[in-house]
């Protein structure tokens, strides 16, 4: 059996214990990633639909004095899904247990986190779509009728338990919504899909966590990263790391809109958020294809990287800003790619018409 995930009490001030004397020593220079997380779903920026939506599912549960009903949290890394599932556990002051869909490789991995929740408590799943299927199946009653229907014996002596359980809920995360399976994905009563942040929204978790840093940043300085971080708040928190870092050991730690341009540059992150190997991607396709249409495996084999790499790493924000396309015949440089990177875009192709009429004339 695997060990359990800590425990994380709520956020209300009943249910903290007190915290020990801690010395200079031991006392960190600044939180963590998870001290940059907000508390409160009133200090969320962005994703205002999402949090609207859950403010009401929250008044309604306090109000009935239910637990939440399961949510279903998809979209791609570092969005926010596990914030959501801490600030809500905050707001409702009830206890969180955390673990994954991998760490569940067997039903008696989930039995400690159902047998020891408490009502109303939050059970929190990242990675959902890779729980195996008889875990999955298992958590079906679960999620209904909050029991467990464990089996004792074998063969004909083989009896069935049913083990009610307090009523709690599942918070579950996923980057592949797809993978789940369609009973378990309608057992989820609200299901939100986080979307890419924009600009302004991360110029402000920027300031906000710039703060939280004790670190100074102006205006400019916070909008050039919030710009470079592919509207993602756990990579610009990422970016103003490596920026605070260069700021205090090339400058006065200061951020302005020269020391962030410099501390990026160093990165080889340009002004779109493209970093070096994805650069190399595009210039590959380019000058070794001619633009395309070719295959991922000829690009990976070409510069010497994972095919997976491409997919799931390189290719996915390529995609999203149109710099290239996915065709059945591979992939293609967009005019948008040739303009980024200062190239020339080449002579269209001659019409499919005109090449069959030349063809046709070296047999007459």
């Amino acid at each position: 059996m695997s060990a359990r995930e800590p425990i994380i009490r709520g956020g209300g001030p009943g249910n903290l214990p007190p915290e020990p004397p801690r010395t200079s020593e031991d006392r960190p220079e600044d939180g963590g990633d998870e001290k940059l997380r907000p508390q409160r779903l009133s200090e969320v920026i962005g994703q205002r639909a999402v949090a609207e939506r859950l403010a009401i599912a929250l008044a309604a549960s306090k109000k009935r004095g239910e637990p939440l009903p399961h949510i279903l949290f998809d979209g791609p890394p570092g969005l926010g899904k596990t914030t959501f599932a801490t600030v809500l556990h905050n707001e409702l002051g009830v206890e969180l247990n955390m673990t994954s869909g991998p760490a569940l490789d067997k039903k008696m991995d989930v039995m400690p986190y159902l047998t020891n929740a408490v009502e109303g408590s939050i059970l929190f799943i990242d990675e959902i779509h890779r729980i195996p299927k008889t875990v999955e199946e298992f958590i079906y009653p679960v999620m209904e009728d909050f029991r467990v229907d464990v089996v004792l014996g074998e063969g004909m002596s083989a009896r069935t338990i049913n083990l009610p359980l307090k009523k709690f809920t599942i918070i579950g995360a996923t980057t592949r919504s797809g993978m789940l399976s369609g009973p378990l994905r309608d057992r989820f009563h609200m299901h939100e899909h986080l979307e890419f942040y924009d600009v302004e929204d991360l110029t402000r978790i920027v300031q906000i966590n710039a703060s939280k840093l004790r670190t100074t940043i102006t205006d400019e300085a916070a909008w050039e990263l919030a710009r470079r971080s592919r509207g993602t708040p756990r990579l610009a928190n990422a970016r103003l790391r490596w920026v605070r870092d260069y700021a205090t050991a090339r400058a006065d730690g200061q951020i302005d809109l020269s020391i962030a341009r410099d501390a990026l540059a160093m990165q080889d992150i340009d002004v779109v958020g493209l970093d070096r190997q994805d650069r190399r991607y595009l210039e590959t396709l380019i000058r070794v294809f001619r633009g395309g249409p070719t295959g991922p495996g000829a690009l990976a084999a070409t510069m010497s990287v994972a095919v997976d790499t491409l997919e799931e790493e390189v290719e996915p924000f390529l995609l999203r800003r149109e710099f290239i396309m996915r065709t059945p015949r591979g992939r293609k440089a967009t005019h948008l790619a040739y303009r980024h990177l200062g190239l020339a875009e080449p002579e269209p192709d001659l019409p499919t018409d005109l090449n069959l009429f030349d063809q046709r004339r070296l047999f007459e």
